[in-house]
């Protein structure tokens, strides 16, 4: 055999190896570089799941737990620093189920509780998708260009439509479970969704006793992109779950 042929043989035999090797290893190496997920929203520190109405108690120093008086929550709060949104989806990798979470904290909301304290009468949460980040640069270009058009639907937005009402108000630093309904509205298309919430009122101290200076709210939105004219991408050896869920965690304060 002449050396020019043994060289392209060689060579061949090469490629085909990285090939398999590349095929094999790519999901290895992509799951392997892949962060961990962020962890779902939850204000829980025992971290037990908490049904609808059910609580969770009160931690912290003295100074920050006790009785709340349900009519320091009425009025204005604003959602401020310290607030966070994003998404949880599964990526099929290989058939093993790869998590992903994307995060921002660019989100703005305001929140109205009623007179006597026990009703979050009206809430709207605006998220800046296009700030949205994970562990992959070509994953949230994606996300941004194709998935969600940024460029045309730069934020996502959640509108309460109906009033979420409580028995009595909770002790300050108490997680109490509940859901809210309202509209979504993600790439122009908006849906009624319910979600998962737990919030807490919490104290710095400053105030009267009794007087929450801050709320905490926690939570999730199971969606279907579908729903919403998003088409799950698919790379390959990596195609993403057509459902997740919208999730955030926000602090407000009081107007």
């Amino acid at each position: 055999m002449k050396k020019s042929q043994k060289i392209l043989l060689g060579v061949g035999a090469g490629v085909l190896v990285i090939g398999v090797a590349a095929a094999i290893g790519g999901p290895l190496l992509y799951r392997a570089l892949s962060a961990a997920p962020d962890d779902v929203p939850s204000l829980n520190a025992d971290a037990k799941a908490l049904e609808p109405g059910e609580s969770a108690p009160a931690t912290g120093d003295e100074s920050a737990v006790g009785p709340i008086d349900a009519a320091t929550l009425a009025g204005s709060w604003t959602v401020t620093d310290g607030s966070e949104a994003g998404y949880r989806v599964d990526e099929v990798l290989n058939g093993t189920d790869v998590t992903v979470t994307g995060r921002t904290p660019d989100v703005q909301g305001t929140l109205t509780v009623a007179d006597d304290g026990l009703s979050l009468e009206a809430a709207e949460i605006t998220v800046d998708v296009a700030s949205i980040t994970t562990d992959s640069a070509q994953r949230d270009g994606y996300f941004r260009s194709t998935a969600l058009r940024t460029d045309e639907f730069p934020t996502a937005t959640f509108a309460l439509t109906e009033p979420v009402a409580f028995d009595a108000a909770p002790a300050l630093g108490e997680v109490v479970k509940t859901e809210a309904t309202g509209d979504l509205t993600i790439a122009g298309v908006t849906r009624s969704v319910t979600a998962s919430v737990e919030v807490r009122g919490t104290s710095d101290g400053s105030g009267d006793p009794g007087t929450a200076t801050s709320a905490e709210i926690a939570g999730a939105i199971p969606i279907s992109f579908a729903d919403f004219g998003v088409e799950a991408p698919s790379l390959g050896f990596v195609s993403v779950e057509d459902s997740g869920s919208v999730e955030f965690q926000l602090v407000a304060t009081r107007d």
